[in-house]
């Protein structure tokens, strides 16, 4: 079990994406180093009013604490109790243009440890797609590239994974999908700690390849006020989604993480109306009958 080796891969990841993420957008990321009281600390970075992105913030954390969090332990409660280090990478963006989608990336590692008992470790991550207005060929795009992601590990893992993930961002509430998904798992600890540590691996250098495409097809079409308007309303279900079921931010939370940090996934303009529906035939309908399905998109 090599941490330092995860930990490195980790803030290179996070490097390598801001470094990416900079150069579509002709901005600049702050860099925002913190410290947790507690034990450990990370790196935050930050982009908000960018010429692609309204925000974007893809954080580094790695903190270490004396009881695992409820939310760390729900799978496994034998675990309660246990001093926890965790570390991860996790990005979200909101662009500007409503044609270019909301993304959500994250790849992290947790170790629970026991005096007198062996170490128990696992990973888990995933990326998924929140458009606004829906499109074929990016959807196709990005589940083929999860779909890549995951195929040296096994033929078997895009479709678990998948699944798992339009189960996991899923409004219940709303009864509707957060979007149109991607992969999500967690509690990866088999078959050993390398094969799954290459698993991540690759989730997270696949994450480019599945998003910048659409973000150069995208970010020049044309929109007015009616996109922004629905785009501000959609976004409403990701805060719904980020503060009432995201096992992500309720561990922040609950392990006493900075909130800047936690919360900074959140989008900037949001909006909530009473009991709206989109009229029938329009594009925004479209994204509800053809997009927030949970369809098979290979």
């Amino acid at each position: 079990m090599n941490i330092a080796a995860v930990k490195t891969y980790l803030t290179g990841l996070q490097e390598s994406i801001v470094d990416r993420l900079a150069e579509l957008d002709g901005g600049t990321f702050l860099h925002d180093a913190w410290e947790r009281p507690q034990g450990g600390g990370g790196i935050s970075r930050l982009i908000e009013g960018g010429a692609l992105f309204e925000r974007g913030g893809v954080g580094f954390s790695h903190v270490f604490g004396d009881n695992l969090p409820p939310s760390a332990s729900a799978s496994r409660p034998e675990l309660s109790g246990r001093s926890f280090q965790a570390m991860g990478v996790s990005l979200v963006l909101h662009p500007c243009n409503p044609h270019v989608p909301t993304v959500h990336m994250n790849v992290r590692c947790f170790v629970a440890e026991k005096s007198g008992a062996a170490p128990v470790w696992w990973f888990g991550g995933g990326m998924d797609l929140t458009p606004y207005y829906g499109n074929e060929e990016d959807a196709v795009h990005f589940h083929r590239t999860c779909r890549d992601a995951l195929a040296p590990f096994g033929s078997d893992l895009y479709p678990r994974y998948k699944q798992w993930c339009d189960r996991y961002f899923y409004l219940k509430h709303r009864a509707e999908p957060r979007g149109i998904g991607g992969i999500f798992f967690d509690d990866l600890c088999e078959p050993d700690f390398e094969s799954c540590f290459a698993l991540i691996r690759s989730v997270g250098d696949h994450f480019l390849p599945a998003y910048a495409p659409i973000v150069e097809r995208r970010r020049d079409q044309a929109y007015g006020e009616r996109e922004r308007d629905f785009q501000a309303y959609r976004r409403g279900r990701y805060v719904e989604f980020n503060l009432v079921f995201d096992r992500g931010t309720l561990f922040g939370l609950q392990s006493g993480g900075r909130t800047e940090s936690i919360l900074m996934s959140m989008p900037p303009v949001v909006r909530w109306r009473y009991n709206w529906q989109p009229e029938p035939g329009t594009p925004e309908a479209r994204l509800y009958s053809d997009f927030l399905t949970g369809k098979d998109w290979l």
